[in-house]
């Protein structure tokens, strides 16, 4: 028999597994359709700009202006939230509520894993956990983009109180 301590335990540890990439928060309805994310019947769809930035995360064209420069930040940072230079206080690695009812219900499906590499949603969440790298990726990669070409904030990095 499993005590419910064991099982807040083992909720805790697959909360946010270590080397797992940055996702959303998940709220009470990502919890609810964990099972059915599990049968991969309602798979998760990776926005388009994560799309276009998996395909070529350092694409410049059309990226000569920095207004350019901060429409394609100002997107990503829709999808991706805040940006490391303005995120103050926000903890992606904390373990929260979303995090913990997604692994409790996840947990009481037998054989998981192996049923979400049978059906297909482990290896959508793969792509969509690449998608979500991509998109970090090509964001940096715009802000040094127009750090290089003498674009003021937010078309570069914030400046930090010591730095330039």
């Amino acid at each position: 028999m499993i005590r419910p301590a064991s099982l807040a335990a083992l909720a805790l540890a697959l909360a946010h597994p270590a080397g797992a990439q940055v996702m959303p928060e998940p709220d009470v309805t990502e919890v609810g359709k964990t099972p059915l994310r599990d049968f991969n019947i309602d798979a998760r769809d990776i926005p388009e700009v994560l799309q276009a930035a998996a395909r070529d995360p350092y694409a410049t064209k059309g990226m000569g202006k920095c207004n350019a420069l901060v429409s394609a930040i100002a997107a990503l940072d829709g999808v991706l939230g805040a940006d490391y230079d303005i995120a103050q206080g926000d903890n992606r690695d904390r373990i929260s509520e979303g995090r913990i009812g997604q692994s409790v219900v996840g947990s009481v499906i037998p054989f998981r894993g192996i049923l979400r590499e049978v059906t297909g949603a482990a290896e959508a969440d793969r792509n969509l956990r690449a998608a979500y790298t991509a998109g970090m990726a090509r964001r940096a990669y715009l802000k040094g983009w127009g750090q290089g070409r003498g674009c003021a904030y937010p078309a570069r990095p914030r400046p930090t109180a010591g730095g330039k």
